[in-house]
């Protein structure tokens, strides 16, 4: 194998496809880029048996046709090094890769392109094609919400539901819930849900852009692929059943609270840097037109503060964990924030003080 690029049409899917790739693989090959030149196109492959990322580089000078593969992060971090505009020529010669680039020359080890896992095809189930923007909010807004190595397996990841008219996003961990709404049309019959999981939802975060050009989304049994620009990205879902959202939703509360997110997400801050570094509580107290936030530590240190909302009603203390409350008012994109209450015991409902396509659900906190 043996071609010529340059060094910004090699760089920027080496930089995607390292993301993808782990640091510590079990099978040494996943560390590795696949590279394939033929026919004046350089393709290029990483996964980690989870999510897969497949990148196109035309109008390239392949002299050499061939395949193999090389260290991803090594060769990102080279391209990376060298001065913009040069051009780089890569050949393969006795198991070895040269990198070549001016007077700079670097050999890289390789291993056979026959050892690299491919994602498997499964059956399509059905496609949706959307702004890319539309879908990086979707997903911005709501992946916050997903646990982390928790044993419920399905809650490690985030639930697409697909209907005839929306697309919606929900993740949880048990705590705390994120549910954003999408109006789309997408022309099928029943309500399907898959569950995608947290890596795969960072990687397609990463190639999303917030523009209007579309993505193509394709649904299948077990695998969930986005086709942007010259990325096609592929993650496997997981299998398993998403709790029921809808129960989880408060309905009711005769509390409601509307206050200036970023006044509020201030004054949270504040008191959380003296709050419990464990369990990070707070308690808030609601009074007509007023809230308050404390916050206490073992070190016998307090926090007071206290904010103008518009509220009418009774008196209320609750108590959450205040990080919580901070990621869903990075998430809410308006200048206000509605919080319903009913009791010192039930959740709390948040939503954007302009519309509800976002609706949060925060557990309160015994302190």
């Amino acid at each position: 194998m043996k071609l010529t690029l340059s060094r910004e049409a090699l760089l920027q899917p080496l930089q995607a496809i390292a993301g993808v790739v782990e640091k510590k693989q079990t099978m040494p090959v996943l560390s590795n880029v696949l590279l394939i030149a033929e026919d004046g196109q350089l393709t290029l492959t990483g996964t980690n048996m989870e999510v897969e990322l497949v990148a196109r580089v035309d109008d390239i000078a392949v002299e050499q046709p061939g395949r193999i593969t090389v260290p991803a992060r090594k060769l990102s971090d080279i391209c990376r090094s060298l001065p913009e505009g040069v051009t780089i020529t890569l050949s393969v010669d006795a198991e070895r890769m040269k990198v070549k680039a001016g007077a700079s020359q670097f050999t890289l080890s390789t291993l056979p392109a026959e050892h690299f896992p491919n994602v498997e095809d499964d059956a399509e189930s059905f496609r949706l094609s959307l702004p890319q923007g539309e879908l990086r909010h979707l997903l911005e807004a709501t992946a916050f919400a997903m646990a982390q190595q928790d044993v419920r397996y399905y809650l490690n990841g985030l639930l697409l539901e697909v209907s005839d008219s929306l697309l919606r996003a929900v993740a949880t961990d048990g705590h705390r819930l994120a549910m954003t709404t999408l109006p789309i049309d997408s022309g099928i019959d029943a309500t399907r849900q898959v569950i995608v999981p947290r890596k795969g939802v960072q990687e397609l975060l990463r190639l999303l852009d917030d523009v209007v050009t579309p993505v193509e989304l394709v649904i299948g049994e077990n695998h969930l692929r986005a086709t942007v620009g010259g990325f096609t990205f592929t993650s496997k879902l997981i299998e398993g059943k998403f709790p029921d959202y809808n129960r989880v939703v408060p309905r009711g509360g005769d509390k409601t609270v509307i206050a200036d997110r970023q006044t509020l997400k201030s004054m949270l801050q504040r008191a959380g840097i003296l709050s419990h570094e464990n369990i990070r509580g707070v308690r808030l107290q609601l009074e007509p037109n007023a809230l308050h936030v404390y916050a206490n530590n073992p070190e016998q240190e307090q926090a007071e503060d206290a904010m103008a909302v518009e509220y009418q009603g009774e008196s209320l203390q609750i108590g959450f964990n205040v990080g919580y409350l901070i990621d869903v008012l990075n998430a809410v994109n308006d200048d206000n924030v509605r919080m319903v209450f009913s009791d010192p015991n039930a959740s709390a409902l948040i939503e954007s003080g302009a519309d509800d396509e976002c609706v949060y659900v925060v557990m309160p906190m015994r302190l």
